[in-house]
């Protein structure tokens, strides 16, 4: 059976189990989405890699002092969304596409001409309860105030800058005016699809989950004495990572056969989450109980606001965003540089040995040196 072969076992009520509560089961759990991923991007690879590999760096090459990182914004069938999904192939974890509105990044250090990392905006899950008991809203009040909040879907630094803890940098980056001034430009003055109503959208604050349970990178992160990242408690372990794209594609065709109409309901627009509900009316087709969906790994979520008075915003859906608070990517950049990469850099130079000719081995997920695969 499908959960079977992933890594889970099954329990009394129907509700799967995993192996255990380590990192390395969630990264077994997710390791045949991520082979698929992987498969699915051979051409990419093929043609691609070979150009990409020298926007990545040597660890020799790097002068932790000089780093500089700035924000590269990714369009659609460009250089940068190649190498943007080509980096995002790194992850032990397969990467979301995203959702809705998207704002995706390259992260570069302009001071070594090299890719240091990626991330990614899109629209957030409709119902996530810790969030919105954090702000206090109602029902109403999340569907007319949601359009100001976006997801961090994909965050990360790549070798070498990973082991000089260019992740924390990054996930700061998220909470800059360089990011809320784009997504102004992009989205401010915008007509709900589903809705039909033209909606003054600001990004007031960032959501996103760690997808090993409790996160090291986003608990007390703090810079200029400011705390970027509140953790405001766990999702309950329900879900659809554990359905691969190959068994949906099953799911879909299934659903077919008796013109079921989510089997191809799934333009922008048509409603949130239309993969959860076709996964859901399967299921039900095929007698199969919903509980499989319960796959138990708790995600930590963490709110990041982009302004001070963000909640008060969201609560009231009155006030002005107060901007005060906000950095540059250049600000952030140098201050990220003197809190963690230099002091990195003088406790472990384990990134001077790292290699680019090591990247198409960390795509195929072949095994790493003990110090390697800690930092990735």
């Amino acid at each position: 059976m499908h959960f079977t072969r992933l890594g889970f076992a099954k329990a009394p009520d129907g509700t799967l189990v995993r192996p255990d509560a380590g990192k390395e089961s969630v990264r077994q759990l997710h390791r045949m989405q991520r082979n698929e991923r992987v498969r699915s991007a051979d051409r990419l690879l093929s043609e691609f890699l070979p150009e990409a590999l020298p926007h990545f760096a040597n660890g020799n090459e790097i002068d932790p002092s000089k780093i500089r990182l700035s924000l590269i914004r990714v369009e659609a069938s460009t250089f940068e969304s190649n190498l943007f999904r080509t980096a995002s192939l790194t992850w032990s974890v397969p990467v979301s596409n995203g959702y809705g509105r998207r704002l995706r990044y390259l992260v570069w250090d302009e001071a070594h001409d090299r890719l240091a990392g990626i991330f990614a905006l899109g629209d957030p899950v409709f119902n996530l309860s810790v969030r919105d008991n954090l702000i206090g809203w109602k029902a109403s009040d999340r569907s007319s105030r949601l359009v100001n909040i976006l997801d961090a879907y994909v965050l990360g630094a790549v070798p070498p800058y990973n082991m000089l803890l260019a992740g924390k940098a990054i996930a700061c980056l998220v909470r800059s005016r360089d990011v809320y001034d784009d997504f102004a430009r992009s989205y401010g003055s915008t007509t709900g699809i589903i809705s039909g109503e033209e909606k003054r959208a600001r990004l007031l604050a960032v959501t996103t989950s760690s997808s090993m349970g409790r996160s090291s990178l986003y608990n007390r992160l703090k810079l200029d004495g400011e705390q970027y990242y509140k953790s405001i408690g766990y999702t309950v372990g329900w879900g659809h990572f554990h359905i691969t794209d190959d068994l949906f594609a099953q799911m879909r065709e299934f659903l077919r056969l008796s013109e079921h109409p989510y089997a191809d309901r799934h333009k922008y627009g048509q409603g949130p989450n239309w993969r959860l509900r076709t996964i859901r009316a399967a299921l039900g087709q095929l007698g199969i109980n919903e509980s499989v969906l319960k796959h138990g790994i708790q995600r930590e979520v963490f709110f990041c606001p982009l302004v001070k008075n963000a909640q008060c915003i969201l609560a009231t859906g009155k006030g002005r965003p107060d901007l005060s608070s906000l950095k540059s990517v250049a600000e952030i950049s140098d201050l990220a540089r003197a809190r963690w990469m230099e002091p990195r850099a003088i406790r472990r130079d384990e990134y001077k040995t790292w290699s680019r000719d090591d990247i198409p081995r960390l795509i195929r997920g072949e095994p790493l040196a003990p110090e390697e695969r800690k930092a990735v």
